[in-house]
């Protein structure tokens, strides 16, 4: 891991209120270094033999509840997670932009310089999340 990426993840943790451990830094490093959402399976294959999964799972639905990433639902059913912006907290996440699934490579990006379109739900309905997720050729692939 990068020395500046150790600091940065150790202050980060720090701020969501969350205890320094080892895991919890490598996983949170994977995050800061790549520029694509992670699923559970991609962690578990890059932290092979450090971790058992459990504690992987463990570790990303502390970063969930805390605000420090978010959920990424696909269409296949694997949910990746990505690092969230600093409007997030324990409290609500706030991601109000589109998530990219490229169709050739795999990998699911955030796109946060398209907003999402603001809706209006018929009476007696609520949500509590929202996501826009749109698929095609990234960038690299393209």
């Amino acid at each position: 891991m990068k020395k500046h990426t150790h600091s940065n993840g150790t202050t980060l943790l720090e701020n969501h209120k969350l205890r320094i451990t080892p895991i919890r830094q490598q996983v949170l490093g994977l995050f800061m270094g790549k520029p694509h959402a992670l699923s559970h399976s991609d962690i578990e294959q890059i932290l092979v033999g450090d971790f058992d999964r459990v504690t992987i799972y463990r570790t990303l639905t502390s970063f969930v509840e805390k605000g420090l990433v978010h959920k990424i639902p696909a269409e296949n059913g694997v949910v990746r997670y990505a690092l969230c912006k600093d409007s997030c907290s324990e409290e609500a996440h706030h991601h109000s932009h589109v998530h990219f699934n490229c169709a050739k490579c795999g990998q699911t990006f955030c796109l946060e310089n398209i907003s999402v379109p603001n809706i209006t739900l018929p009476q007696g309905y609520s949500f509590t999340d929202m996501n826009y997720l749109a698929t095609g050729t990234c960038k690299n692939c393209n």
